[in-house]
C-alpha cells in the first residue's frame, strides 16, 4: 500500500527524533510536496547531481540525506549556478528531500554508534553531551499469548535500556476484564458478555524521544483492537549527545589499531598522529568534522581520538597533549546508510522500496 509524504515523515521522526538535533541545525523536510505518493526512498550522505540521477534511475521520489541540501539561508535560487541547478533538477523530477543531521549523529544506532560498533568499542558513553532526554515508564497490559512478542518488540525499538543492559522489563500476572460492544471485533471473548482474560502487566522504561516509536511497536505486536497502556513521567533523565567514548577489548599498539580500523571501515589510507608503538585501549570518536574537540577527548581519558577533517594545528596540539589522532575522513559517515535503510524497511513493513546510495561521496583521491 502506497504511503504519502506526511506518513513517511512520521516514520522518519519515529526513527530519528528531531528533538535530538542541535539548536539551529537544518533538519527535517526541505523540499517538495507532502501530498505526493511515495514511490521509493534513496538514503544518502549528501545530495549531489549524481545522487539525483541515481534516484531518478531507481524511481525513488524521496531522498533521505544526512547533510542538508539547504544549510545556509538562500538569498536567491539561480538556475545558472550549481546549487540552483540541483534544486531545479529535484523540483523538475518531483523529488522530495528530508534531512536528518545532528539528530542522526545523536540517536541510538545512528552515525556514531555504527562507527563505534564496527571497531568493537565496549562500555560506550556519550562523548559530547548536548541535552537530556526525560525518562518515561511504560506499562502495557498483554494477554499471555502475546507477552513475548510485545516484550521483544519494545526492546528491539529501544525501550528497556539501563546502562549497558537492554530489553529490561518486568511482568506481573493478573486478570483483565472487558465487555465488548456491538461495533467491536474482540481478539478473545464475545460481544455483549463480560470477558476475563489471563494478562500480564508489562513494565519498562524508555526515553521520551523514543515514545512514538516504541508505542507503534506495541500496537503492531499487540493483538487487541484497543491496547490498554499507561505512561508515567519519571524524576530522571538520560544525557544524549554526539560521539562515543569506549574501550577496546584489550590493549594494542596504535599501529595495530590503525590496521584494525582500516579493515573495519574499509579505508585504503588514514592520517595518523602519534607513536605507532604506543599501547592504546580507550577510544573517542566523532563522525564528521570534529577536530576542535581534541582536548575534550583528552579529558575523557582517550588514548586515541578518531574524527574527520583534522588540520595541521590540531595535529600539533595533539602531539603536545600526548593524545593520538586518526583522521578517518568525513565520508566515513556514509557507513550509516545501510543501517538507516534496514531500519526504514522494518518500520515501513514493505510499503515502499528503500535504496542505499552507491555514489562515492568522498571528494578526495590519493595519487
Amino acid at each position: 500500500m502506497a504511503i504519502n509524504g506526511q506518513q513517511l515523515i512520521e516514520v522518519f521522526e519515529r526513527m530519528v527524533p528531531p528533538d535530538l538535533a542541535l539548536d539551529q541545525d537544518r533538519i527535517g523536510f526541505q523540499l517538495g510536496s507532502l501530498e505526493r505518493k511515495v514511490t521509493g526512498i534513496l538514503v544518502t550522505l549528501e545530495i549531489t547531481d549524481a545522487v539525483v540521477n541515481e534516484a531518478i534511475a531507481l524511481g525513488a521520489n524521496w531522498i533521505f540525506t544526512h547533510h542538508a541540501l539547504i544549510f545556509q539561508p538562500l538569498d536567491s535560487v539561480r538556475m545558472d549556478q550549481p546549487k540552483g541547478k540541483l534544486i531545479e533538477k529535484l523540483i523538475t523530477n518531483q523529488i522530495q528531500v528530508y534531512v536528518a543531521h545532528t539528530n542522526l549523529d545523536t540517536v541510538k544506532d545512528g552515525v556514531n554508534d555504527v562507527l563505534a560498533d564496527e571497531i568493537g568499542l565496549l562500555e560506550k558513553k556519550t562523548f559530547l553531551v548536548h541535552g537530556s532526554d526525560p525518562l518515561l515508564k511504560l506499562v502495557v497490559f498483554v494477554p499471555s499469548s502475546h507477552l513475548e512478542a510485545v516484550r521483544t518488540a519494545i526492546g528491539n525499538n529501544g525501550a528497556g535500556a539501563i546502562g549497558a543492559y537492554s530489553h529490561c522489563t518486568f511482568a506481573g500476572k493478573g486478570t483483565g476484564t472487558f465487555l465488548a460492544g456491538k461495533d467491536t471485533t474482540p481478539f478473545v471473548g464475545i460481544q455483549g458478555e463480560l470477558s476475563k482474560v489471563d494478562e500480564y502487566r508489562l513494565e519498562t522504561i524508555m526515553p521520551k524521544s523514543l515514545e512514538k516509536r516504541v508505542l507503534q511497536a506495541v500496537f503492531d505486536a499487540h493483538p487487541y483492537e484497543e491496547v490498554a497502556y499507561d505512561i508515567y513521567p519519571l524524576a530522571r533523565s538520560v544525557p544524549y549527545g554526539m560521539g562515543k567514548v569506549g574501550n577496546l577489548l584489550g590493549e594494542m599498539t596504535l599501529e595495530d589499531f590503525v590496521l584494525h580500523l582500516k579493515k573495519a571501515y574499509q579505508l585504503d589510507h588514514v592520517h595518523v598522529v602519534g607513536n605507532g608503538n604506543e599501547k592504546v585501549k580507550r577510544i573517542a570518536l566523532l563522525g564528521g568534522a570534529g577536530s576542535r574537540y581534541v582536548l575534550e577527548a583528552k579529558r575523557h581519558g582517550a588514548d586515541v581520538y578518531l574524527t574527520g577533517d583534522i588540520d595541521y594545528h590540531t595535529a600539533k596540539l595533539a602531539l603536545e597533549e600526548n593524545i593520538s589522532l586518526v583522521d578517518i575522513g568525513h565520508a566515513t559517515e556514509q557507513r550509516v546508510v545501510p543501517h538507516v535503510c534496514r531500519q526504514l524497511e522494518n518500520l515501513l513493513e514493505g510499503n515502499t522500496k528503500v535504496f542505499p546510495s552507491k555514489v562515492n561521496q568522498n571528494p578526495f583521491r590519493v595519487l
